[in-house]
Order: C-alpha cells, then structure tokens, then sequence
C-alpha cells in the first residue's frame, strides 16, 4: 500500500527503480498532501536512474554526518541531545526542502527535561549542530547551497582573574594538600579541571616538559600537550608516584574538585565572585599582560579560535607600553631645532 496512516499521521512506501523500497513519514495528517508528496519522491527517483538527476538526501542523512564529524569529541553527548531535537522537528523531510525559516523558527525556547527557559548560547549550540550538518551535506554535494541561519546575540564573555599576591593566599589557604597541587597547576599551565583530573603518570614527561592530555579528556576530542614551565616541573616532582592520578585525594580518579575547601580558601583570603574555571582565565591572563602573543596563547591553552582568546587581549595595556616610544615626532623636531640653531651661530 503506497500510503497508510500511523497513528495521526501517514506514511508512504515506495519502491525505486533499483528495487529498493523506501518507507518513510510523509509528516502530515492530510491524505491529500502524503499522495502529493509520495508522487514527488516517485517521479525523482524515476529522474535519479533515468536522468541521471542528484538523488534527494533525507534530514536523517544530515544528522548521521553532523554526529560523524562530533564523533570524539569530550561534549558527543550534548550533540547527541541536539541532534534528537533536531530529529523531531524534521525527520522524515528531505534536506533540501529545509529553508532559513524553518531552522531559526524550531530553534529551542526550553530545555528538553528541565523546562527552563535556554539562554542563548544554548540556544546557539542547538543551532550550530545543524549548520555543521548542512555545510558537511554542501561539501558532500547533497546540496547547492546552505540555508542561512542568524547566530542569536550572547552577553559579553565573563572574563575574571586575580593578581599574583591574591593566587599565592588561594593556594595558602587551601587545606588539602592535593587541592594546592591542583589549583598550583591550573595557574602554571591553564589547564581545564576535566583534563587535569584525568592526568596519570603516563601522560607526564619530564625529560621533555611536557604533560599529554589524552583525546578522550580533551574539549576538541585531539589530543595536546600541556607545556610545564621550571614551577610546574618542581610541583609535580613533589607529588607521590603511588597515585595513578596526579591529582587525587585518594589515588583514584576524582569527579570534581573539593569545593569546600575552594571555597572556604576564598573567603579566607577575601577573593569574591571567583570560580575554579577562572584559575585559567587568570593564567591567560597573566600571559595577555606579560606579551606572550595571542596565537602563541591559543596553541598554549587548546583553544580552537583566535576568537577565544581575543577577549585576554585588552585586559591590561602594560605590556605594550615598551612598544609606545617607536613612534615619536615631539622630540625629534626639539632637536632638529636645536641643531638649526646651533648652525646659525656659528655662521
């Protein structure tokens, strides 16, 4: 039967020219429009295998490529959410029958479970998934151009950080000795906590300076090497090799960091509004101030974009200041000046 009804909507069942058989949702309750589109597909698979006529890709298609590309990376899970929104707005439509409207009027108001309202940067993660899909379904050639989508506008970037006086009482204040050698590293290397909690002894080389943060603990799913300065070095000689895990509390892999004692250290040393996830917002920081280039920084701290790091890049105006006096015209004409006059004297 070339259309049927399942539950409140039909269906269509189709068999191409090859002998395949396509059933899919015709995504409408109206028996009219289902034979309107069962016709359709009909007459574009008789074009594909006589016409030789660029087959029709399902929205399913760009979802499998979306997840392909995400495949390994540490936030696959968030995708896999989105891509299950997506699938229930569009599935069983063909891409190209997706415009500009239809994306940016189904982007997400609400979470899915929690049912709070999304910011927008949530709301631009959503809608990042499926413009990967489509510019992966372009290079493809499944399709001759992408719908265009307007990213939504995001607060400015929360940039905190501390000086080097108030990271010296942080760490002071800690109680537990792991959690010192911790927030210690954060600050010499910029490290995230995800990749700090995951490191073992297998990952460091000394020889070499250098920590290795695998690709499955790593926010772009690559693997990187995290650089250890002379500090750095000395910090983690001091940590016993009877842990697996450099920075543990009991040798085993930790889920989180001792937020009481963060937070108790904080107030002891009378830091406000200050999250562990600053401690590298400080470290970048600390490089932005002391002239250590952008793209250096970028390389440095496992960002994909120069545009990430950009926001460290006006934090402080010091370290630019030794660049200030290349360009001057005040006292080279005081001298010329003088020197003029000097001349008609002695004429």
């Amino acid at each position: 039967m070339p259309i049927y009804k399942r539950g409140h909507t039909y269906w269509i069942d189709i068999s191409a020219p090859d002998g395949t058989r396509i059933r899919r949702s015709a995504g409408t309750e109206e028996k009219a429009k289902a034979q309107q589109l069962h016709d359709k597909l009909k007459h574009e698979l008789w074009a594909v295998a006589n016409l030789d006529k660029r087959p029709e890709r399902s929205f399913e298609e760009l979802i499998v490529l979306a997840l392909q590309d995400a495949e390994g990376q540490a936030c696959f899970s968030d995708k896999q959410t989105q891509a299950r929104y997506w699938l229930g707005c569009f599935q069983g439509r063909l891409i190209s029958s997706i415009t500009s409207e239809d994306i940016t009027n189904n982007l997400p108001t609400h979470g899915l479970l929690s049912r709070k309202r999304l910011a927008n940067a949530t709301k631009n993660r959503y809608r990042a998934l499926i413009m990967r899909g489509f510019s992966l379904a372009y290079r493809n050639g499944w399709i001759d151009k992408i719908p265009y989508s307007r990213s939504l506008r995001e607060p400015k970037v929360r940039v905190r950080w501390i000086y080097k006086n108030e990271a010296r009482s942080l760490i002071d204040n800690l109680e537990h000795e792991w959690m010192k050698q911790l927030c210690s590293f954060a600050l010499l290397t910029g490290a995230r906590l995800r990749e700090m909690l995951s490191l073992t002894w297998k990952n460091v080389d000394l020889s070499r300076r250098v920590a290795v943060v695998t690709a499955d603990r790593a926010k772009s799913g690559r693997a990187r090497p995290l650089p250890l300065n002379d500090e750095a070095v000395a910090l983690i000689r001091k940590i016993s090799r009877k842990k697996e895990f450099l920075f543990s509390s009991d040798g085993t892999m930790q889920g989180d960091f001792n937020r009481t004692d963060f937070k108790r250290s904080l107030s002891l040393s009378g830091i406000v509004d200050f999250r562990f996830h600053d401690l590298r917002h400080t470290w970048a920081s600390w490089h932005a101030q002391n002239g250590t280039p952008l793209m250096v920084l970028k390389e440095m701290g496992g960002w994909e974009t120069l545009e990430m790091v950009n926001k460290y890049a006006h934090l402080s105006g010091e370290h630019l200041s030794k660049y200030s006096n290349t360009v001057t015209f005040m006292a080279q004409d005081d001298i010329s000046r003088s020197s003029n006059e000097a001349i008609s004297l002695v004429s």
